[in-house]
């Protein structure tokens, strides 16, 4: 009795099923805010370092303020390295 065009989606502890597009919207939304909460830690913790640091009388740390390579980014590079 599962339906191809649904996914069982868990919400605490109950699953309901769900169209899978619905499913894949919400998992793409759900991706979105947590890249977003990410790179704010990011941020932030590079802040409290540098204060740190600097409270520590030590120098700036070299090459932490370096932020990763996007996918399209990496998708670039290795097509230029594989010629």
């Amino acid at each position: 009795p599962f339906s191809p065009e649904k996914a069982m989606v868990c919400f605490g502890n109950m699953f309901i099923e769900l169209p899978k597009s619905k499913t894949r919207e919400m998992l793409r939304q759900d991706q979105e805010e947590l890249d977003e909460e990410i790179n704010n830690l990011r941020k932030e913790l590079r802040v409290k370092v540098n204060r740190l640091y600097e409270a520590q009388g030590k120098p700036e740390l070299k090459g932490f303020n370096l932020n990763p390579m996007s996918a399209e980014e990496m998708k670039l590079i290795n097509r230029i390295l594989e010629g």
